[in-house]
């Protein structure tokens, strides 16, 4: 029953699908809704609820690795077609960890948008909550959501709103403004340089001295404030609630099935879904 998702790969899509339907090709597909009459991180079993293989673990060295699979079958919570999922978490030189997630469809089109759903506290997880972490996230649009948090398929510009961290603030400074919190999909500005992958965005929390810099090759980021916690025991014991920690989930835009001006999260035989989240880790002096 837990909806925390800590940590988790979820999907096969991440986020929500509204009415838990979609069509493609003229074919519509019912899938199994969990939150409401909508979808949410891939339906009740979704990749966070099933048993995933490991296919490597290499410890040692310089760059210890741990490489798991899943093989989701025709049908899965709706979803079309068999699809082979991988997910590697690697340890880099320089404090740095990457986590590539890959999928092929084998014999359907199918919607693929996989996220990692991380949540930080750079003070430590029971230092209490994120409110005055400093966040810049490179993003000069969202995609407003209505009241169920499904996009409306517009884009809105972040300057001047309490969404805007093009430049840093801490997250408490405007939250009072939102119901509950932060809960949005982020537009990243793409690089000039056509860069394979695009920063994301900076974290800092000032009494630890700790900064987070995330990079990826997907087109949006979900800056969640754990909105929704309330009462979970964690590690020792310790107990988190409201705004404990924060999510930067890099993923397609969520419905993207139901809105064609959306970047596509279809993918088909032959193709290969690729999605890649870089972090590097520092401190201040």
């Amino acid at each position: 029953n837990d909806t925390t998702y800590f940590g988790a790969i979820v999907g096969r899509v991440a986020n929500r699908i509204a009415d838990a339907q979609f069509t493609y090709n003229g074919v519509r597909y019912k899938l199994v809704a969990n939150e409401g009459k909508n979808i949410l991180h891939g339906g009740p079993k979704g990749f966070s609820r099933v048993i995933w293989n490991v296919d490597k673990y290499s410890p040692e060295g310089h760059s210890p690795s741990v490489t798991f699979s899943y093989n989701s079958f025709d049908g899965e919570e709706g979803f079309p077609g068999k699809l082979k999922v991988k997910v590697s978490y690697r340890i880099g030189k320089g404090n740095e960890l990457s986590i590539h997630m890959s999928a092929k469809p084998s014999n359907k089109a199918t919607p693929v948008n996989l996220a990692s759903h991380t949540y930080w506290n750079l003070g430590g997880h029971n230092s209490g909550n994120i409110l005055k972490h400093e966040v810049q996230i490179f993003a000069s649009h969202i995609t407003p959501v209505d009241n169920q948090l499904i996009p409306t398929g517009k884009f809105e510009a972040v300057k001047g709103t309490p969404f805007d961290f093009l430049k840093p603030y801490t997250v408490g400074s405007r939250i009072n403004k939102l119901s509950g919190g932060y809960d949005i999909n982020y537009v990243l500005d793409v690089s000039k340089t056509q860069a394979v992958l695009n920063q994301v965005a900076i974290v800092q929390e000032k009494k630890s001295g700790r900064v987070m810099k995330l990079w990826t090759n997907k087109p949006g980021v979900q800056f969640y404030t754990s909105n929704f916690l309330s009462n979970v025991t964690g590690k020792g014991g310790y107990v988190y609630g409201p705004h404990a920690a924060l999510c930067l989930e890099t993923q397609g835009f969520p419905d993207a099935v139901n809105h064609p001006n959306f970047p596509s999260v279809m993918d088909i035989p032959g193709g290969t879904y690729d999605h890649v989240m870089l972090f590097k880790f520092s401190t201040t002096s």
